[in-house]
């Protein structure tokens, strides 16, 4: 029952993120600006960014080990945009409800391995682990449901040495994030997303490891804190 809950509550919070950063409604494929919104291609556009984690390109840096460390970040904001695809079919197609969209989740393929100890990804094995990504934007683009994604997602993360407690630790972190950025001026443009030289997700997940049982207002005040020193 652990993982169901952690599963609603990634699917709750989802809901909640987008409803105050596109509007209510947004389910109709339209944000509070009249902005088109297309979840499968945040999905594609962000496995080409998961796909630059991995030291692909023959002509450069070949002997560089694949980040892992930003490969879980990466997976992490596909799980948003997967999340968000699923909560917009269920509602469109009157399916259920998020009960009903998390048991859908635990019936599939690779949940209970992903739920699992997770495996250390062999730096070696990122041609076959980046096949795996391309199918799931494959599956984007020719706009397979959310059912064959989730499943596409699950195996690449299996792959990637994520599993359930770290993707669930680094959802919340990256919600909070989200929010901070959205009340910053992120949708405007002004926010500033490199913080002393690093990215904001490097701040986050450092302040994530250094306490381990800090809260959700506990991370938003140390961001807040982090960022006034940049700004």
């Amino acid at each position: 029952m652990k993982n169901e809950k952690l599963l609603k509550e990634m699917f709750a919070l989802q809901q909640k993120l987008n409803d105050a950063t596109n509007g209510e409604g947004w389910e109709d494929g339209y944000n509070k600006h009249d902005r088109i919104i297309n979840w499968r291609r945040c999905i594609y556009m962000e496995c080409a960014e998961l796909i630059d984690s991995f030291n692909w390109k023959h002509w450069k840096d070949i002997n560089i080990a694949p980040d892992w460390d930003n490969i879980k970040i990466e997976l992490v904001d596909i799980w948003h945009f997967i999340m968000s695809l699923g909560l917009e079919q269920y509602k469109n197609k009157n399916l259920g409800d998020i009960d009903d969209l998390v048991n859908y989740v635990v019936d599939t393929k690779y949940f209970d391995e992903f739920c699992m100890e997770s495996i250390n990804p062999s730096d070696d094995d990122y041609l076959s682990i980046i096949n795996s990504i391309e199918h799931m934007m494959k599956d984007a683009l020719v706009k397979e449901d959310f059912y064959k994604i989730t499943d596409d997602f699950l195996g690449s993360c299996i792959e990637c040495g994520l599993g359930m407690d770290e993707l669930y630790k680094y959802y919340i972190g990256k919600n909070i994030l989200n929010g901070f950025r959205q009340d910053n001026g992120y949708k405007e443009g002004t926010y500033k997303k490199i913080w002393d030289g690093k990215e904001d997700n490097e701040v986050m997940m450092s302040i994530l490891e250094s306490d381990c049982n800090l809260t959700a207002d506990g991370l938003y005040a140390k961001l807040k804190e982090s960022y006034s020193l940049v700004v």
